[in-house]
């Protein structure tokens, strides 16, 4: 018999999981679309953002909301406080890596693969550091086949991910594909929680770490606003239309620029010295 319940709170937590790894999706797709638009240092802060969105919310905040429902037989569950901030910062970077090796590299297939790769496997990371941060009066243990599905999963779902940030654009594509990631995050998710065999044990001894509540409270406040600030962000900034069309019309002033020192009309030779008009002196006379 199992001790585990993973919808302790009905389907409140997985609902709301997925709620947010589409909001947090959506938001990174519409900061890509801005940086594929863009160059430079412009393209390099649209990247971060949208790695803190993806990473951030889409991941990070749909796997720590999708635990509040997570259970052990009416046992106590705390959390590490350090583990716990790291497997966020690991998203993130993950995240942020994958994206900018796909936008260097285009639409190759190599620096796609790689990207996928190396995000899947730091997803897959983010997920059983989560894991591990939790502490309870239990022995766990993993069912070894079901965790090697949980990383195929995270590194297909990352490789999509990173392949709808090099082409999806306009509000319609946009929302379907977020739906898609938010759904492949939810199933690597859950896949890896029924991984888990946990067996409580008793022990006298108080259960170290933070409660989970206690946790994502100041959390949720955090990452509201940082959402609401690239949101605001994404509004205020002109479309990527308005980008697309800048970067063709300066490439324009560029090319003319260039072209212009070899079409300069002839200069005109100046007049000789000899037939430059005099200025009238005061000592000229009137009637010649």
């Amino acid at each position: 018999m199992s001790h585990v319940d993973h919808f302790s709170h009905g389907l409140l937590t997985p609902v709301l999981a997925y709620v947010m790894s589409s909001v947090g999706c959506m938001l990174g797709l519409l900061l890509t679309a801005r940086a594929r638009a863009t160059t430079g240092s412009n393209r390099m802060r649209w990247l971060i953002g949208a790695a803190l969105s993806i990473g951030g919310t889409g991941i990070w905040v749909m796997h720590f909301v999708a635990m509040m429902g997570f259970a052990v037989g009416g046992g106590q569950i705390r959390y590490d406080v350090p583990m716990t901030i790291g497997s966020a910062a690991l998203a993130v970077v993950v995240v942020g890596v994958g994206l900018l090796l796909v936008s260097r590299g285009g639409e190759r297939i190599l620096p796609l693969l790689g990207g996928g790769v190396l995000t899947g496997l730091g997803v897959a990371g983010m997920h059983y550091i989560g894991m591990f941060a939790m502490n309870m009066s239990a022995h766990v243990s993993y069912d070894p086949t079901l965790v090697g599905l949980s990383v195929v999963i995270a590194i297909a779902a990352a490789t999509v991910a990173l392949w709808f940030t090099l082409r999806v654009s306009g509000a319609l594509a946009t929302a379907g594909a977020a739906l898609i990631m938010a759904i492949a995050v939810s199933g690597m998710h859950y896949v890896g929680m029924f991984a888990m065999e946990v067996r409580p044990q008793i022990s006298l001894t108080p259960v170290a770490g933070a409660r989970g509540v206690d946790f994502m409270l100041p959390v949720l406040a955090v990452v509201s606003l940082l959402t609401l600030g690239l949101l605001l962000a994404v509004i205020l900034s002109p479309s990527t239309q308005e980008l697309e069309d800048d970067a063709a019309l300066m490439a324009q002033l560029e090319a003319r620029r260039g072209e212009g020192g070899q079409h300069l009309p002839p200069a005109t030779p100046a007049a000789p010295a000899s037939e430059t008009p005099r200025r009238p002196s005061l000592f000229d006379s009137n009637d010649g």
